[in-house]
């Protein structure tokens, strides 16, 4: 049985939710938008975002997927809940999505529900050791042959040397967890190791860290 969310993580998005869009946001849409793009939804297509944030993705997902599809979305904090629905009802998309809080290590859907399944810089705020956790769930309620789109701040390449930035970041995390919550990951790696079957990969940089865009498939 997986441990509880820790309370200090969802009271920090709680807080943070209505401001989120100008302290993360700036920096991160260019690379989420580049895994949207790797991600490729169609029309009628049933997509599931984690971590779905302040909802920004969300409006992009269901313009994708149109009238004929679905998307939903899984989130820790009932703050960003709050902004997102705030958001998508502005757009008149509120109707068309079905939002939640919860855990994604033990996601509230069925087997073989989606199409594909969307995370944003999400992954790296699991503890490593429950990583596994949240693909292997990921893997059950994706239908086989389903796409997994992951953005996520990555572990440089084999020879090459961190940056300044990287390096404070996995210091900051390893003693102050409670304010860098993040960490970077072997994204491919441990994508691999749930068995599911890399497609494609894009490496961006932001502020001189790395970041990884990977799709993978199901079987």
């Amino acid at each position: 049985m997986s441990d509880p969310i820790p309370a200090t993580n969802q009271s920090f998005y709680d807080r943070i939710s209505h401001a989120y869009d100008l302290i993360s946001d700036a920096g991160e849409h260019k690379a989420r938008e580049a895994g949207e793009q790797a991600l490729n939804v169609q029309q009628g297509e049933h997509v599931l975002e984690i971590g779905y944030g302040t909802g920004n993705t969300m409006i992009h997902l269901a313009t994708a997927v149109g009238d004929s599809g679905s998307v939903s979305g899984i989130d820790v904090s009932t703050g960003m809940l709050d902004v997102a629905t705030k958001k998508l009802e502005s757009k008149g998309f509120a109707e068309r999505i079905d939002l939640c809080v919860g855990d994604a290590r033990k996601l509230p859907y069925e087997d073989n529900t989606f199409d594909a399944v969307f995370a944003s810089f999400t992954l790296e705020l699991f503890p490593l050791d429950d990583i596994p956790a949240v693909l292997a769930e990921v893997t059950r309620v994706l239908k086989p042959g389903g796409r997994l789109g992951v953005v996520s701040m990555a572990t440089v390449n084999a020879g090459d040397k961190p940056s300044e930035l990287e390096k404070t970041y996995v210091w900051m995390h390893q003693h102050f967890p409670h304010i860098v919550d993040c960490q970077p990951i072997d994204v491919v790696s441990l994508v691999e190791n749930a068995g599911l079957n890399i497609q494609q990969k894009v490496e961006l940089t932001i502020w001189t860290m790395p970041v990884r865009c990977v799709v993978a498939t199901v079987g």
